[in-house]
């Protein structure tokens, strides 16, 4: 049996998008693919009829698509010449390109005058576009080629220079977005005519179709984009819209429509945060009278990590006027249903992952990551019964290759039990000594499952035990659990430790001299942490950490809002209390060699907070060395150009070498 290597994910394929047509006659996805030459992904559609999947199109670059009718896809795409000089031009449209999916060429279909994010079908010809626009120019869509010219020349002026006047000013992923709004748009393809229905000022979240109805959150702000959004109704016939919801009571995290009322996913945050699970509550379509459906502990999605998976899919769907959505429980993330009525019952409970799902003629397809292998399709009835695999994606890959199992321990931690998981190294042993890599989640509120992991099976290849676990702030296991507001770096820090107490105990081979550590953004913050308490570990890698909560708080995307929230305090009355909870302050402490990980464009968790720890262990002489990504941002180890995020995944593995091998 071959060993893993580290570019190894170059061969796997990244499943998204899944989606049945309207008939619910086929279902087709986004496939995606390392290309290490020109260091970027490629994507392709593929369908299901019938039979298997077959590939429908090959320009390597639609990733995203809808169905226009049974046997017509439509997806973005700048294919000619002429297109392509106007996006170097800085001119903003969308062309979109249609595709039978039985064969033949694609063809332009229409264009949209904007940047374009999401495109919904409301009926024939009539879609419902989500767009990204720019506050200073909010009907650029209207203006003339001329006047479009003029715009162009006119940010290209200012292309070295950025003027902020509101928060957040930047976001991970999305760049500098000072005045920039989602907005919602009508487009007739017949009459190429499109109107925004949207002000300028008022950012989009979500948008649904209900028949001649439109139901949208979002947040109208020219300072400070709050975290609650408001809930709005447009018709579509009258053109008229209405306000549901503009209290601040209530932060609404989703929409969807039953046959008479609309479901909000909505918390108060009046206990446990910004990070509070919602609970269900009903809006009566006729009525418009807001009630409380019914109470619920866990999240509404999966938080289930991997760094083997490229773009999203859906976690909801709406099907014979039940709601099916993808929830994280205790350790994985499973498909429940929710009736009108209140009643919530689980559907799909499969240790693993579901990535994304959709439903055709009674059966779910969903996108699952299960016993240990990539991500592939799989069908299932309504019942979560019968499950299938139905694709072969990914079936070759590992064939012959060494992937660890992972070994579930519980244990007892203060008056908690959690739950954690080893690898054994590539051709144990008993009768030897192995060095081991504790690696750390994110989050805080996510988990790590019984799923797979490409570095830590890369890890165990190389001959490290490597073992993982979900400690107090994770989550799956209720509000409670997931809350750690004003706690960071103590019970969290215990379960840890205990964890690592515990695995030395049980695998007496692993040497307790060379055990290393790492994690990436709570991860990092962690072992930011971890290296300021404790000098039981022989080396660190600390990734797109958190160092400093009182410059995390004016720096971050997030931080004007998260840095007092999951803190209990705030840098005027309390900050005391902030630079507590600061692995900084702890830097005098420090005597493990450490790995910094950044990128200069993690807006999340900026470099600086890499830099202040990296600076804080060399002037103290303790050996330290920070590599940061020109280009990338907070999600390089998951969609991070191919060749960086090799780069990244090569130098950790280095780093624990150096210290943890000699």
């Amino acid at each position: 049996m071959k060993q893993l290597q580290r570019n190894d994910f170059f061969k796997y394929r990244f499943l998204s998008g899944i989606a049945s047509s309207p008939g619910e006659k086929a279902t087709a996805i986004t496939v995606s693919t390392c290309n290490p030459e020109d260091n970027c992904y490629n994507s392709n559609i593929w369908v299901k009829e019938q039979g298997g999947f077959l590939q429908l199109t090959a320009l390597e670059k639609e990733r995203s698509f809808i169905w226009k009718d049974d046997e017509t896809i439509l997806f973005p795409s700048v294919r000619s010449e002429a297109d392509k000089k106007r996006v170097a031009a800085m001119e903003e449209f969308t062309p979109i390109y249609e595709i039978n999916i039985h064969g033949g060429e694609a063809k332009k279909s229409f264009e949209l005058p904007f940047s374009a994010q999401k495109l919904q079908l409301i009926k024939k010809d009539l879609y419902l576009v989500t767009g990204s626009i720019d506050c200073t120019y909010p009907d650029y869509y209207l203006l003339s080629k001329e006047d479009k010219e003029a715009v162009a020349k006119s940010r290209e002026k200012e292309v070295d220079y950025e003027v902020l006047d509101e928060l957040p000013f930047w976001f991970n992923g999305g760049g500098f977005i000072n005045k920039t709004r989602t907005r919602l748009f009508l487009y007739n393809a017949e009459t190429n005519r499109c109107k925004a229905i949207t002000s300028p000022t008022l950012d989009v979240s979500q948008a649904i179709i209900d028949g001649n109805m439109i139901y949208y959150t979002g947040a109208n702000y020219t300072k400070k984009r709050e975290v609650y959004d408001c809930l709005y109704r447009y018709n579509i016939v009258t053109k008229e819209t209405t306000p549901l919801y503009e209290g601040t009571e209530y932060s609404i995290n989703h929409i969807e429509a039953f046959d008479d009322s609309i479901v909000l996913f909505a918390s108060k945050g009046d206990r446990y945060g910004v990070n509070e699970n919602t609970d269900f509550y009903l809006i009566n379509k006729q009525t418009l009278e807001m009630t409380f459906l019914t109470e619920n502990e866990e999240s509404t999605h999966s938080s289930v990590g991997s760094d083997c998976r490229y773009g999203s899919s859906s976690s909801m769907k709406m099907y014979n006027n039940v709601l099916y959505f993808v929830t994280t429980r205790r350790n994985a993330s499973h498909i429940y249903s929710l009736t009108k009525d209140g009643v919530v019952t689980p559907i799909l409970t499969k240790e693993g992952s579901v990535d994304g799902f959709t439903i055709a003629g009674d059966t779910i397809i969903c996108i699952g990551m299960y016993d240990n292998k990539l991500q592939e399709c799989y069908t299932c009835n309504l019942s979560g019964e019968a499950l299938t695999q139905v694709s072969t994606f990914n079936s070759d890959v590992l064939s012959d290759v060494y992937v660890a199992t992972p070994e579930k321990i519980t244990i007892t931690s203060g008056d908690l039990d959690i739950d954690g998981w080893v690898l054994q190294p590539y051709g144990y042993d008993p009768s030897k000594t192995y060095p081991a890599i504790l690696d750390i989640h994110g989050g805080p509120k996510t988990v790590y499952g019984e799923v797979f992991y490409h570095e830590m099976q890369y890890w165990a290849n190389e001959g490290y035990f490597v073992f993982f676990c979900n400690p107090k702030g994770s989550d799956g296991r209720g509000r409670d659990f997931a809350d750690i507001r004003g706690k960071y770096g103590t019970v969290d820090y215990q379960n840890i430790m205990d964890f690592t107490d515990a695995v030395l105990e049980r695998y007496p081979q692993i040497n307790p001299s060379r055990i290393g550590v790492t994690g990436g953004s709570y991860g990092g913050f962690m072992t930011n942490w971890i290296i300021g308490h404790t000098n039981r570990f022989a080396c660190a890698a600390s990734q797109r950490s958190i160092s400093n909560w009182i410059s995390f708080y004016g720096t971050s995307d997030i931080g004007y809002y998260f840095a007092e929230d999951q803190n209990a305090s705030n840098i005027y009355e309390t900050q005391e209390k902030l630079w507590w909870h600061s692995p900084l302050r702890y830097a005098n402490q420090v005597t493990t060699p450490t790995l910094f990980v950044h990128s200069n464009e993690d807006y999340r968790c900026p470099m600086s907070e890499g830099m202040q720890m990296y600076t804080a262990l060399m002037d103290r002489g303790i050996d330290a060395r920070l590599c940061y990504f020109k280009g990338e941002n907070h999600e390089l180890s998951r969609s991070g150009k191919p060749l960086h995020r090799e780069r990244r995944l090569k130098e950790i593995t280095k780093w624990m070498d150096k210290y943890l091998k000699k």
